[in-house]
């Protein structure tokens, strides 16, 4: 008998035996439902697609920022806690890991998107949208790219003009 005849056969009892083993299920899990899946599909595209209702401005976003913000990002976003990134000032990117400030990013509604999927770091996903407008609104007046007196919402946070627009660099283009 070649290599072969005993590669196929072995191939032919392997395949035999996974579908008597799929057929023995334990019965764990449960089917998902297209509320669980909603829950969680809060990913906000560049132009602004699954922005959720609600707004906020810097003035409604300085005090929230204070107390749910500060203690990672440093006062104003500035001076951060070691290993935390700056939320505040243009900084030159000499290679992909250097920190970032929110200017690094390509489209305001990443700021938006991070914020609410993940923040604060020790409580995620527990901002009001309201909040997380607000907060970014903060950041983004801080920065200096919206006005003191600007509103943010799904309609005027995808207009945001950030500095990186237009030159972001993909890391591994081949892998796209």
């Amino acid at each position: 008998m070649s290599t072969r005849d005993i590669l196929i056969g072995l191939g032919v009892a392997l395949a035999c035996g996974a579908g008597a083993a799929l057929a023995q299920s334990p019965g764990l899990g449960k089917n998902i439902s297209e509320a669980d899946i909603a829950a969680w599909d809060i990913a906000v595209m560049p132009d602004g697609s699954n922005l959720p209702p609600g707004s906020g401005t810097p003035a409604a976003g300085a005090p929230i920022y204070d107390q749910k913000c500060a203690m990672c990002h440093g006062v104003e976003g500035r001076n951060p806690r070691p290993g935390y990134s700056p939320m505040v000032g243009v900084q030159r990117w000499p290679e992909i890991n250097t920190p970032k400030t929110i200017t690094y990013y390509e489209h305001a509604t990443t700021i938006f998107d991070i914020t609410r999927r993940a923040m604060p770091y020790q409580m995620p996903r527990t901002l009001t949208n309201d909040e997380v407008y607000a907060i970014v609104a903060y950041i983004l007046a801080q920065n200096k790219l919206i006005g003191p007196n600007d509103v943010m919402n799904r309609e005027t946070l995808p207009k945001v003009r950030m500095p990186n627009k237009g030159k972001f660099i993909i890391r591994f283009p081949d892998r796209i």
